[in-house]
């Protein structure tokens, strides 16, 4: 069995101090920007979820409706083939 290589292996060796450290300097460097990515993040969480409830009121409201429009839909087309194939004799 060959070994996988551990290509993030030096954050095992990371502690409170060392995350506190790069956590600070994240902050002295993208600061300025980190209330427009968390509006931003926000707001595709909110339409994220409004598309995941839209989609279900959609399956619900299909779920809901009577099999007779689908049955209706397949007696049309059988009833398209039919003539074609008379047509054709």
């Amino acid at each position: 069995m060959t070994p996988t290589p551990h290509i993030l292996a030096f954050l095992q060796n990371l502690g409170w101090p060392e995350l506190v450290i790069i956590g600070v300097i994240a902050l002295l460097i993208f600061g300025k920007r980190l209330p427009e990515v968390g509006r931003s993040l926000g707001k595709g969480i909110v339409e994220f979820k409004k598309g995941l409830q839209d989609t279900g009121d959609d399956i619900k409201q299909m779920s809901s409706k009577p099999d007779s429009s689908s049955s209706g839909i397949s007696a049309d087309a059988g009833k398209k083939v039919e003539s074609t194939a008379k047509s054709g004799d």
